[in-house]
């Protein structure tokens, strides 16, 4: 009786710690960056508990600890988690989107990475079907591994938790042999006239698939310009289109258009009128 009374205790302990560290999770997600004091009477525990909450959520890769803060933010050597980027910019994304979808024929295969914008041109390739999409994009081949006029090829390799997408030897084996109609390419820093990302194992991916495509076009809001970022993915000169919202700096669409580049720009006030 003990022994099971000791084992209820103990599971009710692990609930509430998952409970919290959820918390703690939504918490951070909503405001990017928090003090750990802030955290620590938000929830009205120990400030150690609430190290051993943080620890735990930053070896899952949900946040990042520096100096007395957590921050789900991007830095020139992290990328953001997942469940953070989804949530951000939605709807210059969902406008990019579909102004993306424009350039999409019937029959053409796409390329993908782990682009949230990226993910919302993957929920409207149904209507634009057959075709054949190409990724490392775990969420993206959940969301259409059973869409009707999508082809799914989905390269596998090692996975990366924070960012949901697979890299390594065996996703550039699987790149090597194919050859693509569009790659859309994503960018999480883009400075001067060059696209930046923090993981140099994504960058060799992005790489890949910018080798694997006919025609590439960026994809990027107006966020990712004017940030720096470790490891160079490629230069302007090397994209054939890329895809904007209104408020990207006048001067990145210059230098996207003197490099030789067809710049669409989009609205995502326009997007809610149509709506």
């Amino acid at each position: 009786m003990a022994e099971s009374a000791d084992r209820e205790t103990e599971t009710a302990g692990r609930l509430k710690q998952n409970d919290r560290q959820a918390a703690i999770t939504e918490l951070i997600l909503s405001e990017g960056t928090l003090r750990i004091d802030q955290i620590v009477s938000h929830f009205g525990v120990s400030r150690m508990t609430i190290h051993r909450d943080l620890e735990v959520l930053e070896q899952r890769g949900i946040l990042r600890r520096t100096h007395g803060s957590v921050s789900a933010l991007a830095s020139s050597l992290f990328e953001s988690n997942i469940e953070f980027r989804v949530r951000q910019n939605v709807a210059a994304k969902e406008a990019i989107a579909r102004r993306a979808l424009e350039m999409i024929d019937t029959g053409n295969s796409i390329i993908l990475d782990d682009s949230t914008t990226g993910l919302a041109l993957a929920r409207h390739l149904p209507s634009r079907g057959p075709v054949t999409l190409i990724t490392n994009f775990q969420r993206a081949i959940n969301e259409l591994s059973t869409a009707q006029d999508v082809s799914l090829i989905a390269l596998g390799g090692e996975f990366l938790q924070p960012v949901d997408a697979f890299c390594g030897s065996v996703t550039l084996a699987g790149l090597a042999n194919l050859s693509a109609d569009i790659y859309f390419l994503s960018s999480p820093a883009i400075f001067g006239t060059t696209c930046y990302h923090q993981n140099s194992d994504l960058v060799l991916v992005k790489q890949a698939m910018l080798a694997a495509a006919r025609k590439r076009v960026l994809i990027a809001d107006h966020t990712k310009f004017g940030k720096h970022a470790l490891h160079a993915v490629t230069d302007f000169s090397s994209l054939d289109a890329a895809i904007v919202d209104d408020r990207t700096p006048e001067g990145f669409t210059d230098a996207l258009q003197r490099s030789g580049v067809e710049v669409h720009i989009t609205s995502s006030r326009a997007l809610a009128r149509r709506k």
